[in-house]
């Protein structure tokens, strides 16, 4: 067994996290609203809103596309990290390579080719797309497997998760403030039009992120921590061992239909708070903060909770709560409160379900890999990341292709009902998430 980390090297290692969730949230916050904005978002749209059999727009398309790129690469890197005999370490090697090539490519994709609408920007936006989910994943695979490698009891996993989660929502709200940070740009930079001043504030938040991306390869020595074998089970075998778990795809289907529901929210918090509340763009920030804060305060809850407990009736309880808050989505604009009144409502409804959904997963998933690897003999935490990871991207695009296709029928003030259909499709979603976790076998 390694040593402990350091609650110095726990922040260290949560600060990776902050990094690529700034990144990640990034495409997912401001892809559909930079390409195919709302008619009141003083931006231009600069893809065609062409309609592909019926359903599909060619936003959807292209971010379709970028994840099946991913998608395919994802099992790749894990192998080749679950491999790796690099005397630095099988994971930080691979995750300080990564950085710069996903700070260029993630800003990249907010500079197209065109500045009106055009097919070269949408063949642009899908190579843009392709370069920067492989560059990402590169860090995120074997960042993930070292939750496994550096915790030894169920109960660091949980803490070390709970980090984690800190440094992912700190992104969340530092990508949802980017609206915030182009107004500055714009205010003490005498920058006039807004798609640049959108792009220097992604290109500043980029940087930023590539910066807190490294601490956890300066500030961690792997090797004093992890003392996991190189494994020797070809790529195939080891994407089916992962599968052979049925614990593990009650996990991933939840897991997969989870993120769907987020990416559709994320994607959509914009336009949830402009066009169907009629709220400032530049407020969007100040709800995913209010969300986010809120959040933290159940973390005790959840921490001492499902050390109690169990980490199971956390999560089935956080789908229920997610269920009704999109059934509230639906109905926003139309309710007897005032605008103001409904988006509070619903970002702090949000917070415990962020809290323990945002914790609990990555400490379920280390679990079961942990109790894989004593079972087989074999170390390939990063393959069961690996397969996670990929359902969360596929997750994660799927989402944001099914916001832009739903567009289709409304995400104009007056013309909405496309927007308020997200709601009814998050619904289903959490509702398939909390059956089948329901399923899910809890070690006690």
């Amino acid at each position: 067994m390694g040593k402990t980390l350091s609650i110095k090297q726990e922040i260290a290692y949560a600060a990776g996290m902050m990094g690529w969730s700034i990144m990640t949230n990034i495409i997912i916050v401001m892809l559909p609203y930079f390409y195919l904005p709302p008619s009141n978002a003083g931006l231009s749209p600069l893809v065609p809103q062409l309609v592909l059999l019926g359903a599909f727009n060619i936003l959807s398309i292209i971010a379709a596309s970028g994840r099946l790129v991913d998608a395919i690469f994802d099992p790749f890197i894990a192998s080749k990290s679950d491999a790796s005999t690099n005397k630095k370490g099988r994971r930080m090697p691979f995750m300080k390579w990564a950085i710069l090539p996903a700070m260029l490519f993630c800003s990249l994709v907010f500079y197209p080719l065109q500045k009106t609408e055009s097919l070269q920007n949408a063949w642009w936006l899908t190579f843009m797309l392709c370069f920067f989910f492989i560059s990402v994943t590169t860090y995120i695979i074997p960042y993930n497997a070292l939750l496994a490698e550096v915790t030894h009891t169920p109960q660091q996993k949980v803490k070390l998760s709970s980090y984690q989660q800190i440094g992912f929502v700190l992104g969340i709200i530092l990508s949802a403030c980017t609206n915030n940070f182009a107004d500055l740009v714009q205010q003490h930079f005498d920058v006039v039009n807004r798609s640049e001043a959108v792009q220097f504030a992604i290109w500043g938040l980029c940087i930023f992120s590539g910066m807190v991306m490294m601490i956890p390869v300066i500030f961690i020595n792997e090797k004093d921590f992890s003392t996991a074998k190189p494994t020797h089970v070809p790529l195939w075998p080891a994407i089916k061992n992962t599968f052979r778990n049925s614990n593990f795809k009650y996990y991933l289907i939840s897991d997969f239909a989870f993120y769907i529901a987020l990416s559709i929210i994320s994607s959509g918090l914009l336009f949830f708070s402009t066009v169907l509340l009629d709220l400032p763009e530049s407020d969007g920030g100040k709800f995913m903060a209010a969300m986010v804060i809120t959040s933290l305060l159940f973390y005790p809850l959840v921490n001492f909770g499902s050390a109690k407990i169990g980490k199971k009736p956390f999560v089935l309880i956080a789908f229920g709560v997610l269920c009704l808050i999109f059934v509230t989505i639906f109905f926003l604009g139309k309710l007897p409160f005032g605008p103001y009144t409904q988006i509070y409502i619903l970002v702090i409804s949000a917070s415990f379900p962020l809290a323990a959904l945002g914790i609990l997963p990555n400490a379920i998933l280390a679990d079961i890999a942990q109790k894989d690897t004593i079972e087989s003999g074999e170390n390939h935490e990063g393959m069961f990341f690996a397969v996670k990871y990929l359902f969360v991207k596929l997750g994660q695009t799927l989402g944001i292709a099914v916001f832009a296709m739903l567009t289709i029928y409304g995400k104009d003030p007056g013309h909405d009902f496309g927007l308020r259909l997200n709601g009814i499709v998050g619904f289903a979603l959490c509702l398939v998430a909390l059956l089948f976790f329901s399923r899910f076998k809890e070690e006690k």
